[in-house]
């Protein structure tokens, strides 16, 4: 197992370092992902070792969300005062998110 992890965090390495080098307005570890994925389709396969570490990852991935949860509750009086700001930059951000995925679904069909 610790042989795949360290793949998937070198992937996430190599990633940071093609963005910071090459100045792309992307997160590292998308790069990274799109790099790990660029040598699975090369291999040809998924390796037995890798597909069980990240069922492993994805089994416990509910614990990601702990540190966020107890931010929103120790910050509930600040976001409570900023309800309403919130709430239209998600609305805002959702229509658009719906107009450009539409757009682009019928640019490519």
């Amino acid at each position: 197992m610790l042989p795949y992890i360290t793949v998937l965090l070198l992937c996430q390495l190599a990633g940071e370092v093609a963005v910071r080098l090459s100045g792309l307005p992307l997160p590292g570890p998308v790069v990274g992902m799109v790099l790990l994925f660029l040598g699975l389709v090369v291999r040809g396969r998924v390796p037995d070792g890798l597909e069980q570490t990240t069922r492993g990852i994805f089994a416990n991935f509910p614990l990601l969300f702990v540190p966020a949860s107890v931010g929103v509750m120790v910050h509930f009086k600040v976001i409570a005062a900023e309800a309403l700001p919130i709430a239209a930059g998600v609305l805002v951000s959702t229509v658009a998110t719906l107009v450009v995925s539409g757009r682009l679904m019928q640019f490519l069909m």
